[in-house]
């Protein structure tokens, strides 16, 4: 008698209890996962921003030893290789400035003008074209910069 009055005391969740806890589940998926869907998107921007620092403090050093940056044609290349051409590196460092030349977190090369047209000292713009690849854009997608974009 005490085993059938315990078994009918246990109760399970009706159809109106799981829904109403669906309801819940999928509102709260709703108001949260947009917030943090833009995080990669947040994170990839952080992740380029911090490239441009990076690359532009090793375009500092290339200036130090060889009195000028290299030029457009011999690009970031010269961070990684001895370039070729005009300007000479003559004081080029056999190590190089950066082991290897990174990519944005889109995978794209960045982009590296000499003399620069949207920097604000003039002397080169580095830059990555944002998620979208191409020149402008907007949110995510927009160019970031060694101006500040």
């Amino acid at each position: 008698m005490n085993a059938l009055n315990h078994r009918t005391s246990q109760r399970g969740f009706t159809l109106i209890e799981i829904m109403v806890v669906v309801v819940i589940i999928g509102i709260l998926g709703a108001i949260v996962v947009p917030q943090f869907m833009s995080r990669p998107d947040q994170a990839k921007v952080t992740a380029a921003k911090t490239d441009i620092q990076a690359i532009a403090t090793a375009l500092e050093m290339y200036r130090l030893d060889n009195f000028q940056y290299p030029s457009t044609q011999q690009g970031l290349e010269a961070l990684h290789k001895r370039p070729s051409g005009l300007p000479a590196a003559r004081n080029w460092n056999p190590q190089g400035y950066l082991k290897s030349l990174p990519v944005d977190p889109w995978g794209t090369p960045y982009q590296y003008l000499n003399p620069g047209v949207k920097s604000v000292d003039g002397t080169y713009d580095l830059y990555s074209l944002g998620s979208d690849g191409v020149v402008g854009g907007e949110g995510h997608a927009t160019d970031i910069g060694n101006w500040g974009g």
